[in-house]
């Protein structure tokens, strides 16, 4: 039995799946401290639609004596819209990272991030001017 037989061999690499394929074609696989990094991002922009979500069913569940109805629908709805496309949009920022980093070209910018930062903005100016309003 010679040296090279008794040296533990490495499995070779396993492939992704077809969806993986699919969704991630090309390139060369990133360093996983990066990848890792690009899914924190993704569960943290999740989070903040989850938060948006629960804000929009709350004002609609519990501000009835605070703001007149086609306001307080009117807020509800943009918080529950502004989760849904945030959840969306953190999907897609997610994948386009992805690929960026595959391919080693330069990351796309947030699109994602004026939307939040407007729709926030107009949601607390609305709560705002009713506040001082009452």
């Amino acid at each position: 039995m010679t040296d090279s037989d008794q040296r533990p061999t490495t499995p070779p690499p396993t492939s992704r799946g077809k969806i993986a394929k699919r969704l991630l074609p090309g390139g060369t696989e990133p360093d996983p401290r990066f990848t890792l990094a690009n899914e924190r991002t993704f569960l943290a922009w999740i989070r903040t639609s989850l938060a948006l979500l629960a804000g929009g069913i709350a004002i609609e569940a519990f501000t009835s004596d605070l703001f007149l109805e086609p306001v307080r629908k009117g807020l509800a709805v943009l918080l529950l819209l502004l989760g849904m496309l945030l959840s969306a949009g953190a999907a897609v920022r997610w994948l386009r990272v992805e690929r960026s980093m595959r391919n080693k070209t330069p990351l796309p910018l947030p699109l994602i991030v004026p939307l939040l930062a407007g729709a926030g903005a107009l949601a607390a100016g609305v709560v705002l001017v009713f506040i001082l309003w009452r």
